[in-house]
């Protein structure tokens, strides 16, 4: 073979191999990663007040040849190295001046520097290195070494300092580099072979026009590093037309890593099958898919402590055992397959999940891994960017979850109620608690609106800020588990607070809401582009992609930073439009000011003059669960309903767990013995992801716009957007609500045998500003009414026959 380099930075080098111990989240330890990422501005402080003798954010690398295959280059920048001189005696005593050189490394940190009283162990090895790396290049004999450590809160300095001789540096790095070579090898020959088998992966279907156009457009897309917009339309095999082309960039060198993201459990499991159907053909890839810590957790409530799980007592010692087990025999990396040896290995299932993230060729994970500021992959996002491909799933559902992960809200009685439990408890921490409720209070009170924006609320942030770093201190001492935890929600919630103040700018509203017995304070991020662009400028390429990504230009602009360059490309569906009857009603409306007896009266005319046109699986979505009962309480007092006639009905609830969902999902079986009409609310559990394909279901109506309810958010965002572009009503209201009915719409015709109505009982789907928003797929709509249905459903039937 020839040889070979890997190359890993020093502090992933240092924090891979010499991690030992335990899990332990309670300690105070916790804010420790959060403080590294935040010390930038203090590190730069510190160099500069360093004087002449100080040169910062030095690049040191080294290279070490393990064998005639493999080579190990380890990179990094030491915050520091500082050149004096001193006067210093030979070995015949004769005085002279030498230089003394001395490495330094900076940690940002909110611990309180007393309880400090060594330099953390990878801390003190990230800056061996960099000493060992230096007396190399400069042939130092000797050289020294110094741990700063500066509270971020405080600008207080502690260090410690110590000599190394060169000798012995190397002796430490060898044994280091030895460990890590074993990695190293198995990571060599593990991309040759996934290498030669992406060589020979070929694409598992006939390619469809539509997929091939795809394809093409998104391995374009990854050659040029850009980002994709792409509308496909069911059943255009979205996800293997966008896992193929992105395995092949990766064969190609294009990529390290592709990155799988979803909204849904549903959506994962299709990934999942997908990559699996190329394994099956002899794609060697290391495929992960990352489960949520609270279901894959041991215990039904998370307890990351030593005292409390034994499986994170020694976690750190027995890891990466575990892992090189995991990575040597296995290469679909399940939730059954990491639990299982986590098992075996005694080891914190999440936790060890995680570190086989880094591992994996692809991770197929939920939004938050990648995005959110407080749960992201700070093993691949913290201190570099990479090669990574990120495939964005149901895209649509990006914008309110990134505007949820970047937002934060405080509630002025839940600091009322911890203030009740601990008074008297700790006079530090109920001292600052205290501030921290009179200026929420003073803010409540100078507050004249139910809802109004907030132009300062500087001074209520440095009490938050000093109560975080109280409870830091306070966590660390013992106290009832129930406290425990109470305060590490606190902890938790104030943290997140603070730094999305940090991060705010004018795409962010600060608001207080004030209703009965309550009053909140939320940073509300109006427009999450700018946030989401910062971690997607991390990778090589992006592809986000849906079946209802209309108007594109809208989700350009609130997904990415970069909406004027990015391209957008529009697959047209690949089913026979004669397939489906499509209808908008033009006498009936969901309206609040229409709602009432007589158009639910319309509505339930509706339901059952369509359902009578076939015997078949139906489902009828609604804009609220209100909305829902009501027609369901005129719908199931008609005659039709009433008499029996081969009719079933299931109603959707307002919280159904996953085996409430699959037993109503069972009701829609092929051939069935009555009708199944589903009550379903738009945007739910049903009104996407759910595959009900050929008779499954052969009918969607839908009541409604889907517009979200108006309140004091929504207007936010309506009046926002209004101002920076003219388009407030379109922003909030108008493309959400259609995108949930496009999702409805899209539950019928799923495959080439599918057949089906899709019904759109609102008047306002004949006006233009909504129609203009249909995909090319619904131009066809026709209008329909109470006394025209009944026989459009039937000559459709009896076309399909």
């Amino acid at each position: 073979m020839a040889q070979k380099t890997v190359s890993v930075s020093v502090r992933r080098l240092v924090e891979f191999i010499l991690r030992t111990g335990d899990i332990d989240t309670v300690s105070g330890t916790f804010a420790e990663m959060d403080a590294m990422q935040q010390g930038g501005r203090m590190h730069r402080k510190l160099q500069k007040e360093a004087g002449p003798s100080y040169k910062a954010e030095v690049t040191l690398k080294h290279t070490t040849v393990i064998d005639e295959v493999l080579t190990i280059t380890v990179e990094g920048r030491t915050d520091g190295v500082i050149t004096e001189s001193e006067m210093a005696a030979d070995e015949m005593g004769v005085l002279s001046m030498r230089e003394v050189v001395t490495i330094d490394e900076i940690k940002g940190t909110y611990r309180d520097l007393r309880h400090i009283t060594e330099p953390v162990s990878v801390h003190l090895a990230q800056a061996m290195c960099y000493a060992y790396f230096y007396a190399v290049q400069e042939d130092l004999p000797d050289i020294q070494i110094q741990m700063t450590y500066v509270n971020l809160e405080s600008g207080k300095i502690k260090r410690f300092m110590e000599k190394k001789d060169r000798e012995e540096l190397e002796v430490w790095y060898t044994e280091l580099i030895d460990k890590f070579a074993v990695w190293a090898r198995w990571k060599l020959a593990w991309d040759e072979k996934r290498t030669t088998s992406i060589g020979e992966c070929r694409f598992p279907f006939e390619y469809r026009d539509s997929q091939r156009k795809l394809i093409s457009g998104i391995y374009q897309t990854i050659v040029r590093h850009r980002r994709l917009f792409v509308e496909a339309p069911t059943g255009t095999g979205k996800t293997i037309a966008a896992i193929y082309p992105s395995v092949k960039a990766m064969g190609n060198g294009l990529a390290e890593r592709i990155f799988y993201l979803t909204a849904k459990t549903i959506a994962r499991t299709v990934a999942e099958d997908t990559f699996s159907l190329l394994q099956d053909r002899g794609l060697d890839m290391k495929v992960i898919t990352l489960t949520a810590k609270d279901k894959i957790c041991i215990f039904d409530e998370a307890a990351c402590s030593p005292e409390l799980c034994p499986r994170a007592k020694g976690h750190y010692d027995r890891v990466n055992e575990a892992l090189f087990d995991l990575i040597t025999h296995e290469d679909r990396l399940t939730r059954e397959c990491l639990t299982e040896y986590a098992a075996k290995h005694n080891v914190c299932p999440f936790e060890f999940q995680l570190d086989a993230a880094l591992l994996a060729d692809a991770v197929i994970c939920d939004y938050n891994y990648v995005f959110d500021p407080d749960v992201a992959l700070k093993r691949f996002f913290s201190d570099r960017s990479g090669d990574y491909l990120f495939l964005v799933d149901e895209a649509h559902n990006l914008v309110d979850r990134a505007r949820e992960m970047y937002s934060a809200v405080l509630m002025l009685e839940s600091f009322e109620k911890i203030m009740v439990k601990i008074r008297g408890a700790d006079r530090k921490l109920t001292g600052h608690l205290e501030r921290c409720i009179r200026s929420m209070r003073t803010i409540r009170d100078e507050s004249e609106a139910a809802c109004e924006l907030l132009n300062n609320i500087g001074s209520l942030v440095v009490c938050l800020t000093k109560l975080t770093e109280v409870l830091e201190e306070e966590l660390k001492s013992e106290m009832h588990p129930d406290m425990r935890d109470m305060l590490m929600d606190m902890y938790f919630d104030v943290r997140r607070f603070v730094n999305t103040f940090d991060r705010s700018d004018d795409r962010y509203l600060i608001y207080a809401l004030r209703a009965e017995g309550s009053f909140n304070i939320k940073i509300f991020c109006v427009d999450p582009s700018k946030d989401l662009g910062e971690r997607l400028s991390q990778g090589c390429g992006t592809v986000f992609f849906s079946a209802t990504l209309l108007p594109v230009q809208y989700y350009k602009e609130m997904l990415s930073d970069t909406a004027e360059k990015d391209y957008d490309l529009y697959v047209d569906s690949p089913f026979d439009q004669n397939n489906r009857l499509l209808v908008a009603a033009g006498d009936v409306s969901s309206r609040y000011s229409r709602r009432g007896p007589k158009e639910y009266e319309k509505m339930a005319a509706y339901i059952r003059d369509i359902i009578r046109g076939k015997h078949g699986n139906y489902l009828v979505f609604f804009p609220s669960y209100q909305l829902m009962k009501d027609v369901f309480d005129v719908f199931t007092e008609m005659e039709l309903v009433k008499a029996g006639h081969g009719l079933h009905i299931v109603m959707q609830e307002s919280e159904m767990g996953e085996d409430a969902r699959q037993a109503f999902l069972r009701e829609f079986q092929s051939d069935p013995q009555k009708s199944v009409i589903g009550f379903c609310v738009m945007g739910g559990i049903f009104s996407e992801g759910i595959d009900l394909k050929e008779d499954r279901l052969i009918g969607a109506i839908i009541v409604g716009t889907g517009l979200p309810q108006v309140g004091y958010e929504r207007e936010l965002l309506s009046r926002y957007f209004n101002d920076k572009c003219g388009q407030g009503f379109e922003y909030a209201y108008l493309y959400p609500g259609m995108n949930k009915v496009l999702q409805a719409g899209g539950r019928v015709i799923r495959t080439e045998k599918d057949r089906g109505v899709i019904a759109l009982l609102d008047e306002r789907f004949n006006y233009q500003q909504y129609r203009k928003i249909f995909p090319r797929e619904w131009q066809d709509c026709s209008r329909t009414s109470l006394t025209m249905i009944a026989d459009q459903v039937e000559d459709f039937w009896t076309e399909q026959s």
